[in-house]
């Protein structure tokens, strides 16, 4: 996957903008990517460690700083930053955002958790 030519944090900091070459444009909003963050506290170390977050829907991202030329580590005002979000991570986010988050919302229910 090519960087995106553009990453743009909306003025409220609650929606991050990703555009791929040939326009391909995602929105994603700061509740998704935090609670999809990529990285181990989430994630775990494999499917059955995975964790569900709660709590997060006023999350807003703080910055986003570059990891090669491959990704972007992004701070969230909760102080997450362990996640890196790679252009394939995000990318997969932006075709798969109904998807995750139905299945996120499904979770929260399942686990009598809420968003917050």
């Amino acid at each position: 996957m090519t960087a995106p030519t553009e990453l743009r944090v909306s003025k409220d900091r609650k929606q991050l903008t990703v555009t791929f070459p040939g326009g391909r444009t995602f929105q994603l909003e700061a509740e998704l990517l935090r609670v999809l963050s990529p990285s181990a506290e989430v994630q775990g170390h494999s499917p059955e460690q995975r964790v569900t977050v709660p709590g997060k829907r006023n999350v807003a991202i703080l910055r986003i700083e570059p990891v090669g030329n491959y990704a972007v580590r992004i701070t969230f005002d909760d102080l997450h930053d362990t996640g890196i979000f790679t252009w394939n991570y995000l990318h997969e986010l932006g075709q798969e955002k109904e998807q995750r988050w139905q299945a996120y919302l499904h979770e929260l229910v399942q686990k009598g958790l809420s968003r917050g």
